[in-house]
């Protein structure tokens, strides 16, 4: 027995088997729903149900408050079907659905741009097309079948290599290989693309771009591909970090200054010191936004980095600044122990 789950306004359709969570069956038939983490921690697929009945699995009430659940609120990634069931995504696209692969990797390049953050460079099989949206994530199988997720920090034409941006957490299994004891040519397993982060090309209104340490990452290749797909509209740039060195690829966002006149860059730094020398912005970086755009209601926000600053930020936008939630795109790092990005 199977049941039937249909999407609105789209009006998408597509079953699920008996024991399956409404996510992996989207994803198992192409149909694109939101997503994050796929394990009940970041709350990107959070969506209203019109009807029907489901149970949830095991999830964070970060990502999902009983609140919301009796408010008819569920969580695709881990809702299982008991009847067919009507829910309503507004971000439901067939064009997000690329083939998901999974497929051996070798390291090319380790490069190390801050004392915690190290720039990984992969090759994937010359005779296989990887096709990805800039912004999206692949996994990393490790040996022991656990898994840990990492956005592309390259636009796809930027290919065929795929860049990631790994933040050492100590302890963590696979952070502790990357930066003691990888080596080039290296082989690794990975599978993607996931995520539904990425650009929608098909707005004419401003951006804002809202990143925290590693969750530049997928905002680098979303910058990369305005840039290659002639994308014009006015695009704000806000990066935050603890400190100025946190701010590990400065310089190329400097430089993209020069050539993409539609970009501006507000770098925020939340815990100088005096050594630092640091004369710009301070405080949180999702606060700095709210100071310069206290009407973000003709607005498109594309955040990224640790939950905390894009919870606050989802919360505080739609409350303070009128933007619509439909235009509030995010992808939140969590920590090793949700088995999701390691880069927090």
């Amino acid at each position: 027995m199977t049941f039937q789950i249909t999407v609105q306004p789209s009006g998408r359709s597509f079953t699920a088997n008996p024991d399956e969570a409404i996510l992996p069956a989207a994803i198992r038939q192409g149909i694109g729903l939101p997503y994050g983490c796929k394990d009940g921690a970041c709350g990107s697929c959070k969506c209203k149900k019109i009807e029907g009945t489901v149970v949830h699995g095991t999830h964070q009430v970060k990502a999902l408050s009983p609140e919301e659940e009796a408010a008819g609120f569920i969580l695709t990634c881990c809702a299982v079907p008991q009847t067919d069931v009507l829910i309503e995504s507004r971000q439901v696209t067939d064009e997000s659905a690329f083939p998901i692969k999974k497929m051996p990797s070798r390291v090319i390049t380790l490069e190390k741009k801050s004392h915690d953050v190290m720039v990984l460079k992969l090759q994937l099989p010359a005779n296989d097309t990887f096709r990805y949206h800039a912004g999206q994530y692949v996994e990393f199988i490790l040996r022991d079948g656990a898994r840990r997720s990492y956005s592309m920090a390259n636009a796809p034409h930027n290919g065929p290599a795929v860049e990631l941006h790994i933040r050492h957490m100590p302890g963590g299994k696979f952070t502790d290989h990357v930066f003691n004891a990888m080596k080039e040519k290296e082989i690794l397993r990975v599978e993607g693309p996931y995520g539904s982060f990425y650009l929608r090309d098909d707005s004419a209104k401003p951006m804002v771009l809202l990143a925290s340490g590693t969750g530049f990452a997928p905002i680098k290749a979303v910058i990369e591909q305005m840039q290659h797909k002639g994308i014009t509209r006015p695009a704000t740039l806000y990066w935050g970090g603890r400190r100025p060195s946190d701010l590990y690829l400065d310089d190329w966002v400097q430089a993209q200054l020069a050539v993409m006149p539609n970009l501006t860059y507000v770098p925020v730094i939340s815990n100088a010191l005096p050594e630092d020398n640091w004369t710009g912005r301070t405080g949180f970086v999702h606060r700095a936004v709210l100071e310069d755009f206290p009407d973000l209601s003709g607005h498109q926000v594309y955040a990224c980095g640790a939950p905390i600053v894009v919870d606050s930020a989802r919360a505080e936008y739609s409350a303070q600044a009128g933007l619509p939630p439909e235009e509030f795109f995010a992808d939140s790092f969590t920590t090793e122990a949700d088995k999701h990005k390691e880069t927090a």
